[in-house]
Protein backbone atom coordinates (compact mmCIF):
# COMPACT_ATOMS: atom_id res chain seq x y z
CA UNK A 1 0.00 0.00 0.00
CA UNK A 2 2.77 2.43 0.99
CA UNK A 3 4.75 1.53 -2.13
CA UNK A 4 1.67 2.18 -4.31
CA UNK A 5 1.15 5.58 -2.68
CA UNK A 6 4.80 6.50 -3.15
CA UNK A 7 4.62 5.51 -6.81
CA UNK A 8 1.50 7.61 -7.29
CA UNK A 9 3.09 10.61 -5.60
CA UNK A 10 6.17 10.29 -7.81
CA UNK A 11 3.97 10.49 -10.88
CA UNK A 12 2.12 13.62 -9.79
CA UNK A 13 3.21 16.61 -11.90
CA UNK A 14 4.70 19.51 -10.01
CA UNK A 15 5.17 22.08 -12.76
CA UNK A 16 2.16 23.09 -14.90
CA UNK A 17 4.23 22.23 -17.99
CA UNK A 18 4.44 18.63 -16.76
CA UNK A 19 0.65 18.46 -16.37
CA UNK A 20 0.13 19.48 -19.99
CA UNK A 21 -1.48 22.81 -19.11
CA UNK A 22 0.98 24.76 -21.26
CA UNK A 23 2.61 23.91 -24.55
CA UNK A 24 1.53 21.51 -27.26
CA UNK A 25 2.08 17.80 -26.88
CA UNK A 26 4.49 17.96 -29.82
CA UNK A 27 6.66 20.60 -28.17
CA UNK A 28 6.66 18.90 -24.80
CA UNK A 29 7.65 15.61 -26.40
CA UNK A 30 10.71 17.25 -27.93
CA UNK A 31 12.08 17.98 -24.47
CA UNK A 32 10.92 14.86 -22.64
CA UNK A 33 13.52 12.44 -21.29
CA UNK A 34 12.81 9.76 -23.89
CA UNK A 35 13.50 12.06 -26.84
CA UNK A 36 16.55 13.55 -25.15
CA UNK A 37 17.95 10.05 -24.60
CA UNK A 38 17.34 9.18 -28.24
CA UNK A 39 19.18 12.30 -29.35
CA UNK A 40 22.17 11.31 -27.19
CA UNK A 41 22.15 7.89 -28.84
CA UNK A 42 21.86 9.46 -32.30
CA UNK A 43 24.97 11.52 -31.60
CA UNK A 44 26.92 8.51 -30.32
CA UNK A 45 26.00 6.57 -33.47
CA UNK A 46 26.89 9.45 -35.80
CA UNK A 47 30.30 9.93 -34.20
CA UNK A 48 31.06 6.22 -34.32
CA UNK A 49 30.14 6.16 -37.99
CA UNK A 50 32.46 9.10 -38.64
CA UNK A 51 35.28 7.40 -36.72
CA UNK A 52 34.82 4.26 -38.80
CA UNK A 53 34.79 6.31 -42.01
CA UNK A 54 38.23 7.80 -41.27
CA UNK A 55 39.52 4.37 -40.19
CA UNK A 56 39.92 5.07 -36.46
CA UNK A 57 37.56 2.28 -35.37
CA UNK A 58 36.40 -0.90 -37.15
CA UNK A 59 33.34 -0.52 -39.34
CA UNK A 60 31.75 -3.47 -37.57
CA UNK A 61 32.03 -1.59 -34.28
CA UNK A 62 30.20 1.45 -35.67
CA UNK A 63 27.49 -0.78 -37.11
CA UNK A 64 27.02 -2.53 -33.77
CA UNK A 65 26.74 0.80 -31.96
CA UNK A 66 24.25 2.16 -34.51
CA UNK A 67 22.15 -1.00 -34.27
CA UNK A 68 21.72 -0.58 -30.54
CA UNK A 69 21.51 3.22 -30.37
CA UNK A 70 17.77 3.38 -29.80
CA UNK A 71 15.51 3.68 -26.77
CA UNK A 72 13.99 0.26 -27.34
CA UNK A 73 17.36 -1.32 -26.61
CA UNK A 74 18.89 1.33 -24.37
CA UNK A 75 15.84 2.07 -22.27
CA UNK A 76 15.26 5.10 -20.13
CA UNK A 77 14.48 2.79 -17.24
CA UNK A 78 17.87 1.08 -17.47
CA UNK A 79 19.68 4.41 -17.69
CA UNK A 80 17.87 5.59 -14.55
CA UNK A 81 18.93 2.43 -12.70
CA UNK A 82 22.57 3.02 -13.57
CA UNK A 83 22.33 6.71 -12.70
CA UNK A 84 21.18 5.88 -9.18
CA UNK A 85 24.50 4.10 -8.68
CA UNK A 86 26.97 6.37 -10.51
CA UNK A 87 25.21 9.77 -10.30
CA UNK A 88 26.06 10.79 -13.88
CA UNK A 89 23.22 10.85 -16.39
CA UNK A 90 25.25 10.92 -19.61
CA UNK A 91 27.63 8.18 -18.44
CA UNK A 92 24.58 6.12 -17.50
CA UNK A 93 23.57 6.18 -21.16
CA UNK A 94 27.11 5.25 -22.21
CA UNK A 95 27.13 2.26 -19.87
CA UNK A 96 23.67 1.14 -20.98
CA UNK A 97 24.72 1.36 -24.63
CA UNK A 98 27.91 -0.54 -23.86
CA UNK A 99 25.87 -3.27 -22.17
CA UNK A 100 23.71 -3.59 -25.27
CA UNK A 101 26.68 -3.91 -27.62
CA UNK A 102 29.04 -6.83 -27.98
CA UNK A 103 32.53 -7.38 -29.29
CA UNK A 104 34.09 -4.44 -31.11
CA UNK A 105 31.00 -2.31 -30.60
CA UNK A 106 31.28 -2.43 -26.82
CA UNK A 107 34.97 -1.63 -27.05
CA UNK A 108 34.48 1.64 -28.92
CA UNK A 109 31.34 3.16 -27.35
CA UNK A 110 32.11 6.83 -26.50
CA UNK A 111 35.67 6.44 -27.75
CA UNK A 112 37.72 9.64 -27.40
CA UNK A 113 34.68 11.67 -26.31
CA UNK A 114 33.54 13.77 -23.38
CA UNK A 115 29.98 14.13 -22.10
CA UNK A 116 29.31 17.48 -23.72
CA UNK A 117 30.34 16.25 -27.15
CA UNK A 118 27.10 14.34 -26.81
CA UNK A 119 24.98 16.71 -24.74
CA UNK A 120 25.67 19.95 -26.57
CA UNK A 121 25.32 18.33 -29.97
CA UNK A 122 22.03 16.75 -28.86
CA UNK A 123 20.90 20.19 -27.68
CA UNK A 124 21.39 21.44 -31.25
CA UNK A 125 19.12 18.62 -32.45
CA UNK A 126 16.46 19.48 -29.87
CA UNK A 127 16.63 23.16 -30.79
CA UNK A 128 16.15 22.30 -34.46
CA UNK A 129 12.95 20.38 -33.75
CA UNK A 130 11.66 23.10 -31.44
CA UNK A 131 12.43 25.91 -33.90
CA UNK A 132 10.46 24.03 -36.55
CA UNK A 133 7.31 24.12 -34.40
CA UNK A 134 7.83 27.77 -33.52
CA UNK A 135 8.28 28.58 -37.20
CA UNK A 136 4.88 27.12 -38.03
CA UNK A 137 3.18 29.19 -35.34
CA UNK A 138 5.02 32.35 -36.42
CA UNK A 139 3.93 31.76 -39.99
CA UNK A 140 0.35 31.38 -38.79
CA UNK A 141 0.69 34.61 -36.82
CA UNK A 142 1.80 36.45 -39.95
CA UNK A 143 -1.09 34.97 -41.96
CA UNK A 144 -3.64 35.95 -39.30
CA UNK A 145 -2.32 39.50 -39.11
CA UNK A 146 -2.17 39.91 -42.87
CA UNK A 147 -5.82 38.86 -43.23
CA UNK A 148 -6.86 41.28 -40.50
CA UNK A 149 -4.87 44.15 -41.99
CA UNK A 150 -6.70 43.68 -45.29
CA UNK A 151 -10.06 43.45 -43.57
CA UNK A 152 -9.67 46.51 -41.36
CA UNK A 153 -7.41 48.74 -43.45
CA UNK A 154 -10.19 51.36 -43.77
CA UNK A 155 -11.73 51.04 -40.29
CA UNK A 156 -11.25 54.35 -38.49
CA UNK A 157 -9.95 54.18 -34.92
CA UNK A 158 -8.58 56.44 -32.23
CA UNK A 159 -4.81 56.55 -31.88
CA UNK A 160 -3.72 56.92 -28.28
CA UNK A 161 -0.52 58.13 -26.64
CA UNK A 162 -0.11 58.11 -22.86
CA UNK A 163 -3.53 56.44 -22.78
CA UNK A 164 -5.16 59.59 -24.22
CA UNK A 165 -6.63 60.33 -27.64
CA UNK A 166 -3.87 61.60 -29.91
CA UNK A 167 -4.99 61.27 -33.51
CA UNK A 168 -6.74 59.12 -36.08
CA UNK A 169 -5.52 55.87 -37.59
CA UNK A 170 -7.21 52.83 -38.99
CA UNK A 171 -7.37 49.58 -37.08
CA UNK A 172 -5.61 48.05 -40.06
CA UNK A 173 -2.60 50.32 -39.54
CA UNK A 174 -2.32 49.24 -35.90
CA UNK A 175 -2.29 45.62 -37.05
CA UNK A 176 0.16 46.37 -39.87
CA UNK A 177 2.65 47.58 -37.25
CA UNK A 178 2.26 44.23 -35.51
CA UNK A 179 2.66 42.42 -38.82
CA UNK A 180 6.04 44.01 -39.45
CA UNK A 181 7.10 43.22 -35.90
CA UNK A 182 6.18 39.56 -36.36
CA UNK A 183 8.24 39.47 -39.54
CA UNK A 184 11.24 40.91 -37.72
CA UNK A 185 11.01 38.03 -35.28
CA UNK A 186 10.96 35.57 -38.16
CA UNK A 187 14.14 37.15 -39.48
CA UNK A 188 15.75 37.12 -36.04
CA UNK A 189 15.01 33.45 -35.54
CA UNK A 190 16.48 32.62 -38.94
CA UNK A 191 19.67 34.39 -37.91
CA UNK A 192 19.71 32.75 -34.49
CA UNK A 193 19.24 29.30 -35.99
CA UNK A 194 22.27 29.83 -38.23
CA UNK A 195 24.37 30.20 -35.05
CA UNK A 196 22.52 27.89 -32.65
CA UNK A 197 21.99 24.72 -34.68
CA UNK A 198 25.51 23.53 -34.01
CA UNK A 199 27.41 20.79 -32.23
CA UNK A 200 30.93 19.96 -31.13
CA UNK A 201 33.02 16.79 -31.21
CA UNK A 202 36.37 17.96 -29.88
CA UNK A 203 36.72 16.12 -26.61
CA UNK A 204 37.67 17.04 -23.09
CA UNK A 205 38.95 20.61 -23.46
CA UNK A 206 38.10 21.40 -27.08
CA UNK A 207 41.44 20.53 -28.65
CA UNK A 208 40.43 17.18 -30.15
CA UNK A 209 43.37 15.35 -28.52
CA UNK A 210 41.31 12.31 -27.51
CA UNK A 211 40.15 11.87 -31.09
CA UNK A 212 43.60 12.01 -32.62
CA UNK A 213 44.77 13.51 -35.88
CA UNK A 214 41.38 12.97 -37.56
CA UNK A 215 39.45 14.97 -34.96
CA UNK A 216 38.26 17.70 -37.33
CA UNK A 217 37.30 15.20 -40.03
CA UNK A 218 35.33 13.18 -37.48
CA UNK A 219 33.54 16.28 -36.20
CA UNK A 220 32.70 17.52 -39.68
CA UNK A 221 31.34 14.18 -40.89
CA UNK A 222 29.43 13.38 -37.70
CA UNK A 223 27.74 16.77 -37.55
CA UNK A 224 26.97 16.75 -41.27
CA UNK A 225 25.24 13.41 -40.79
CA UNK A 226 23.14 14.96 -38.03
CA UNK A 227 22.34 18.08 -40.07
CA UNK A 228 24.28 20.44 -37.82
CA UNK A 229 27.27 22.73 -38.25
CA UNK A 230 30.43 22.83 -36.11
CA UNK A 231 30.22 25.41 -33.33
CA UNK A 232 33.68 26.69 -34.18
CA UNK A 233 36.23 27.10 -31.42
CA UNK A 234 34.99 25.62 -28.16
CA UNK A 235 36.24 24.49 -24.78
CA UNK A 236 34.73 21.37 -23.29
CA UNK A 237 31.39 22.93 -24.15
CA UNK A 238 29.78 24.98 -26.87
CA UNK A 239 30.17 28.56 -25.68
CA UNK A 240 27.06 29.70 -23.82
CA UNK A 241 26.65 33.01 -25.61
CA UNK A 242 25.08 30.88 -28.37
CA UNK A 243 22.47 29.42 -26.06
CA UNK A 244 21.89 32.76 -24.34
CA UNK A 245 21.12 34.31 -27.71
CA UNK A 246 18.43 31.70 -28.26
CA UNK A 247 16.80 32.44 -24.90
CA UNK A 248 17.08 36.21 -25.42
CA UNK A 249 15.54 35.96 -28.88
CA UNK A 250 12.61 33.94 -27.56
CA UNK A 251 12.16 36.47 -24.76
CA UNK A 252 12.07 39.26 -27.36
CA UNK A 253 9.35 37.41 -29.23
CA UNK A 254 7.48 36.86 -25.97
CA UNK A 255 7.68 40.59 -25.21
CA UNK A 256 6.08 41.42 -28.55
CA UNK A 257 3.30 38.89 -27.95
CA UNK A 258 2.81 40.50 -24.54
CA UNK A 259 2.55 43.87 -26.30
CA UNK A 260 -0.15 42.55 -28.66
CA UNK A 261 -2.01 40.94 -25.78
CA UNK A 262 -1.82 44.09 -23.66
CA UNK A 263 -3.38 46.11 -26.48
CA UNK A 264 -6.24 43.61 -26.78
CA UNK A 265 -6.75 43.77 -23.01
CA UNK A 266 -6.92 47.57 -23.11
CA UNK A 267 -9.22 47.72 -26.11
CA UNK A 268 -11.54 45.21 -24.41
CA UNK A 269 -12.07 47.51 -21.41
CA UNK A 270 -15.76 48.17 -20.87
CA UNK A 271 -15.20 51.91 -21.36
CA UNK A 272 -13.45 51.34 -24.71
CA UNK A 273 -15.08 48.18 -26.08
CA UNK A 274 -13.40 48.19 -29.49
CA UNK A 275 -12.45 44.51 -29.54
CA UNK A 276 -13.19 41.36 -27.56
CA UNK A 277 -11.43 38.05 -27.30
CA UNK A 278 -13.17 34.98 -28.71
CA UNK A 279 -15.61 33.55 -26.17
CA UNK A 280 -17.68 30.36 -26.17
CA UNK A 281 -21.12 31.75 -25.39
CA UNK A 282 -22.60 28.29 -24.83
CA UNK A 283 -20.22 27.00 -22.16
CA UNK A 284 -17.39 29.36 -21.22
CA UNK A 285 -17.44 30.94 -17.76
CA UNK A 286 -15.91 34.39 -17.39
CA UNK A 287 -16.24 34.80 -13.63
CA UNK A 288 -17.19 32.56 -10.72
CA UNK A 289 -19.02 35.53 -9.17
CA UNK A 290 -20.43 37.61 -12.02
CA UNK A 291 -22.11 35.51 -14.75
CA UNK A 292 -22.05 38.36 -17.26
CA UNK A 293 -18.26 38.78 -17.29
CA UNK A 294 -16.17 38.31 -20.43
CA UNK A 295 -12.61 38.66 -19.24
CA UNK A 296 -9.64 38.85 -21.64
CA UNK A 297 -8.16 35.79 -19.97
CA UNK A 298 -6.31 34.49 -23.04
CA UNK A 299 -4.47 37.78 -23.43
CA UNK A 300 -3.83 37.94 -19.71
CA UNK A 301 -2.34 34.46 -19.88
CA UNK A 302 0.02 35.61 -22.65
CA UNK A 303 1.13 38.55 -20.50
CA UNK A 304 1.59 36.32 -17.48
CA UNK A 305 3.73 33.78 -19.32
CA UNK A 306 5.78 36.56 -20.92
CA UNK A 307 6.90 37.66 -17.45
CA UNK A 308 8.22 34.18 -16.80
CA UNK A 309 9.85 34.00 -20.24
CA UNK A 310 11.71 37.25 -19.68
CA UNK A 311 12.88 35.93 -16.33
CA UNK A 312 14.72 33.10 -18.07
CA UNK A 313 17.07 35.57 -19.75
CA UNK A 314 19.06 36.25 -16.57
CA UNK A 315 20.17 32.64 -15.90
CA UNK A 316 20.96 32.21 -19.61
CA UNK A 317 23.28 35.22 -19.46
CA UNK A 318 24.75 34.07 -16.14
CA UNK A 319 25.71 30.77 -17.79
CA UNK A 320 28.10 32.48 -20.21
CA UNK A 321 30.97 33.04 -17.72
CA UNK A 322 32.02 29.48 -16.82
CA UNK A 323 35.29 28.73 -15.02
CA UNK A 324 38.25 28.12 -17.34
CA UNK A 325 37.39 25.46 -19.95
CA UNK A 326 34.10 24.74 -18.18
CA UNK A 327 32.37 24.03 -14.92
CA UNK A 328 28.97 22.57 -14.14
CA UNK A 329 27.22 25.73 -12.93
CA UNK A 330 25.24 25.98 -16.18
CA UNK A 331 23.87 22.45 -16.16
CA UNK A 332 21.04 22.52 -13.62
CA UNK A 333 19.57 25.82 -14.81
CA UNK A 334 19.69 24.75 -18.47
CA UNK A 335 17.51 21.76 -17.66
CA UNK A 336 14.85 24.36 -16.89
CA UNK A 337 15.52 27.28 -19.21
CA UNK A 338 15.92 25.43 -22.52
CA UNK A 339 12.62 23.50 -22.47
CA UNK A 340 10.74 26.26 -20.69
CA UNK A 341 11.85 28.92 -23.17
CA UNK A 342 10.53 26.98 -26.14
CA UNK A 343 7.42 25.56 -24.47
CA UNK A 344 6.30 28.92 -23.08
CA UNK A 345 7.02 30.75 -26.34
CA UNK A 346 5.06 28.23 -28.35
CA UNK A 347 2.17 28.45 -25.88
CA UNK A 348 2.10 32.24 -26.22
CA UNK A 349 2.16 31.98 -30.01
CA UNK A 350 -0.69 29.48 -29.99
CA UNK A 351 -2.72 31.69 -27.66
CA UNK A 352 -2.06 34.79 -29.76
CA UNK A 353 -3.13 33.00 -32.93
CA UNK A 354 -6.27 31.81 -31.17
CA UNK A 355 -7.04 35.36 -30.03
CA UNK A 356 -6.48 36.96 -33.43
CA UNK A 357 -8.29 34.33 -35.46
CA UNK A 358 -11.41 34.75 -33.32
CA UNK A 359 -11.15 38.41 -32.35
CA UNK A 360 -14.43 40.31 -32.35
CA UNK A 361 -14.00 43.85 -33.68
CA UNK A 362 -16.57 46.62 -33.12
CA UNK A 363 -16.19 49.43 -35.70
CA UNK A 364 -19.25 51.27 -34.31
CA UNK A 365 -17.55 51.57 -30.93
CA UNK A 366 -14.39 52.80 -32.62
CA UNK A 367 -16.45 55.49 -34.32
CA UNK A 368 -18.15 56.37 -31.04
CA UNK A 369 -14.79 56.72 -29.30
CA UNK A 370 -13.55 59.05 -32.03
CA UNK A 371 -16.32 61.47 -31.09
CA UNK A 372 -15.63 61.46 -27.35
CA UNK A 373 -13.21 64.37 -27.52
CA UNK A 374 -15.54 66.35 -29.81
CA UNK A 375 -12.79 66.99 -32.31
CA UNK A 376 -9.91 67.73 -29.93
CA UNK A 377 -7.78 64.88 -31.27
CA UNK A 378 -7.46 66.83 -34.53
CA UNK A 379 -6.09 69.99 -32.88
CA UNK A 380 -2.74 69.41 -34.58
CA UNK A 381 -4.38 69.90 -37.95
CA UNK A 382 -5.90 73.22 -36.89
CA UNK A 383 -2.43 74.42 -35.84
CA UNK A 384 -1.06 73.46 -39.25
CA UNK A 385 -3.88 75.27 -41.05
CA UNK A 386 -3.26 78.43 -39.05
CA UNK A 387 0.44 78.25 -39.92
CA UNK A 388 -0.47 77.87 -43.59
CA UNK A 389 -2.70 80.95 -43.17
CA UNK A 390 0.26 83.01 -41.97
CA UNK A 391 0.26 82.58 -38.16
CA UNK A 392 3.68 81.77 -36.60
CA UNK A 393 3.72 78.14 -35.53
CA UNK A 394 4.29 78.75 -31.80
CA UNK A 395 1.56 81.38 -31.69
CA UNK A 396 -0.83 79.04 -33.46
CA UNK A 397 0.02 76.21 -31.06
CA UNK A 398 -0.58 78.36 -27.99
CA UNK A 399 -3.88 79.76 -29.34
CA UNK A 400 -5.23 76.31 -30.20
CA UNK A 401 -4.01 74.94 -26.87
CA UNK A 402 -6.02 77.55 -24.96
CA UNK A 403 -9.11 76.92 -27.06
CA UNK A 404 -8.73 73.17 -26.57
CA UNK A 405 -8.61 73.63 -22.79
CA UNK A 406 -11.81 75.69 -22.97
CA UNK A 407 -13.50 73.05 -25.10
CA UNK A 408 -12.56 70.37 -22.60
CA UNK A 409 -13.37 72.32 -19.44
CA UNK A 410 -16.71 73.66 -20.67
CA UNK A 411 -17.65 70.47 -22.54
CA UNK A 412 -18.13 72.36 -25.76
CA UNK A 413 -17.65 71.15 -29.30
CA UNK A 414 -14.14 72.01 -30.47
CA UNK A 415 -15.57 73.19 -33.79
CA UNK A 416 -17.90 75.60 -32.01
CA UNK A 417 -15.05 77.00 -29.86
CA UNK A 418 -12.86 77.50 -32.92
CA UNK A 419 -15.59 79.19 -34.92
CA UNK A 420 -16.38 81.60 -32.06
CA UNK A 421 -12.75 82.64 -31.61
CA UNK A 422 -12.03 85.99 -33.29
CA UNK A 423 -8.41 85.29 -34.17
CA UNK A 424 -9.09 81.83 -35.62
CA UNK A 425 -12.18 83.18 -37.34
CA UNK A 426 -10.10 85.80 -39.16
CA UNK A 427 -7.77 83.16 -40.55
CA UNK A 428 -10.03 80.15 -41.17
CA UNK A 429 -13.51 79.90 -42.65
CA UNK A 430 -16.17 77.65 -41.20
CA UNK A 431 -15.63 75.29 -44.13
CA UNK A 432 -11.90 75.11 -43.42
CA UNK A 433 -12.54 74.38 -39.76
CA UNK A 434 -14.99 71.67 -40.73
CA UNK A 435 -12.46 70.16 -43.12
CA UNK A 436 -9.77 70.30 -40.44
CA UNK A 437 -11.95 68.26 -38.11
CA UNK A 438 -12.82 65.60 -40.70
CA UNK A 439 -11.39 62.29 -39.43
CA UNK A 440 -11.43 60.62 -42.83
CA UNK A 441 -9.25 63.29 -44.39
CA UNK A 442 -6.49 63.28 -41.77
CA UNK A 443 -5.07 59.82 -42.23
CA UNK A 444 -1.91 60.98 -43.95
CA UNK A 445 -0.19 58.15 -45.83
CA UNK A 446 -1.95 55.42 -43.86
CA UNK A 447 -3.02 53.47 -46.92
CA UNK A 448 0.44 53.64 -48.46
CA UNK A 449 1.97 52.37 -45.23
CA UNK A 450 -0.49 49.50 -45.10
CA UNK A 451 0.24 48.75 -48.73
CA UNK A 452 3.97 48.61 -47.97
CA UNK A 453 3.35 46.09 -45.18
CA UNK A 454 1.14 43.92 -47.35
CA UNK A 455 3.55 43.95 -50.30
CA UNK A 456 6.35 42.63 -48.09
Amino acid sequence: MIRALCTMVQRLPILPIDSGRYGSLEMRRIFDEENKLQKWLDVEAAISAAQAYVGDIPKIAAEEIARNANTRTVTLERCKEIEKEIHHDLMSMVRALSEACSGEGRRFVHYGLTSYDIEDTATGLLFREAFLLLGKELEQLENNLEKMVRKYKNTLAVARTHGRHAGVITFGLKLAVWLEEARRHQERLKQVKSRALVGKVLGLVGNGAGLGKNALKIQERALAGLGLKPAGLVTQVVQRDIHAEVVCSLALLAASLDKFATEVRNLQRTEIGEVMEPFDRDKQVGSSALPSKRNPELSERVSSLAKLERGLVTPALENIPLWHERDLSNSASERFIFPMSFILTEEMLRLTNRILSGLEVFPDNMKRNLELSQGLLLAERVVNQLVEAGVPRQDAHERVRRLAMRSFDEKLSFAKVLQEDKIVGKRLTSAQISDALDYESYLGVTQRLIGMALRK
